[in-house]
């Protein structure tokens, strides 16, 4: 299990209950849980009832998950099936692989 050490701000821009966004949801509150334990906010918007923080944050597609905290700013485009390019996206798989390197 990867210990984050640090708290991770996330929001996720849905188009109300697709199967894509409700995926999109499912797969990352698992993520969220089983990774995160605890230290993170995640805030779902739906752009159809809020369309103008989508536009603020310039959400072109939806679902897509965007990483504020830490930063850099990250953005994930999709249902997030792919668990491994979550990960990268969110800076957890790279700093798993590269704390791992450095304990041997």
């Amino acid at each position: 299990m990867i210990k984050a050490k640090k708290t991770y701000v996330l929001k996720l821009y849905v188009a109300g209950n697709t199967p894509n966004s409700v995926r999109a949801l499912k797969t990352l509150k698992n993520i969220l849980e089983q990774e995160f334990e605890g230290v993170y906010a995640l805030k779902v918007i739906d752009v159809l009832k809020s369309p103008q923080l989508a536009e603020e944050d310039k959400i072109l597609a939806t679902p897509t998950l965007s990483k504020i905290l830490p930063p850099p700013v990250r953005k994930i485009i999709g249902d997030l099936s792919d668990r491994e390019r979550v990960l990268i996206g969110l800076d957890l798989l790279y700093e798993e692989l590269s704390e791992a390197d450095f304990e041997e």
